[in-house]
């Protein structure tokens, strides 16, 4: 897939120790997509990281190819949601 991460994507994802491939996989093949609530032109796309105990991983991605991640965190509220 052909993503392009920005300066504070890299940084959030070596902070919490989160994998480009979970990244990868889930923009790739989201359980759930979201709209952004602020910005039209973003999106969340949400999938469970086996590897993380099925923890759900929400990245932020641009509409617009190539994709461009924005962040990614786990988010808790969606625990045992997808």
């Amino acid at each position: 897939m052909n993503l392009k991460y920005t300066e504070h994507a890299l940084q959030r994802l070596a902070k919490r120790q989160l994998e480009q491939a979970w990244v990868e996989r889930a923009v790739a093949s989201p359980a759930r997509i979201e709209p952004d609530e602020t910005d039209p032109t973003l999106e969340h796309r949400l999938a469970v990281v086996p590897e993380l105990a099925n923890r759900v991983l929400r990245v932020i991605v641009s509409k617009a190819e190539p994709k461009r991640v924005i962040t990614a965190h786990l988010d808790r509220k969606m625990k045992n949601k997808l």
